[in-house]
């Protein structure tokens, strides 16, 4: 059992040109059935060191209310879960300033065949989201935009 992240774009760029150490896109998402809630046709699986998506900064579903917050030192984070979520997000932003739209679904994944209901949807602004704070939360279809 693992946290599975998928993402969706209207960009048509080959997203794997920025696969490195810390996390990767592949087009291998098929087996994630929680894919169906992503709204645009290119979509991608993103995963980090363990070829599993659990190598991100992640939040429980029940925890949204927590909202996105830079690491504390009470709480914890490895170096690389911190560094592959940064560069997780500079990707995605970089697609929405390049006025592409992106979403994408954080899922907790233990091989089932039927995908779980979402908690709800949640607009992410990335003008006042900075790349050190944002985190994934279970159970969400994050809208990316820039207002």
């Amino acid at each position: 059992m693992c946290y599975m992240t998928v993402l969706s774009t209207t960009t048509k760029e080959d997203l794997s040109i920025y696969n490195n150490e810390f996390f990767q896109f592949s087009k291998e998402y098929e087996f994630i059935p929680e894919a169906k809630y992503l709204a645009f046709q290119n979509k991608w699986l993103l995963t980090a060191e363990f070829g599993c998506s659990c190598g991100f900064r992640h939040l429980c579903g029940g925890s949204v209310e927590l909202g996105f917050g830079e690491p504390e030192e009470w709480f914890p984070e490895e170096t690389s879960t911190i560094e592959a979520t940064r560069q997780a997000i500079e990707v995605i932003r970089s697609l929405v300033e390049k006025a592409e739209q992106v979403d994408c679904v954080d899922a907790w994944c233990s091989n089932q065949e039927e995908a779980e209901p979402l908690e709800g949807d949640l607009d992410v602004n990335l003008a006042s989201t900075e790349n050190l704070s944002f985190r994934f939360f279970e159970n969400y279809r994050f809208n990316f935009i820039k207002q």
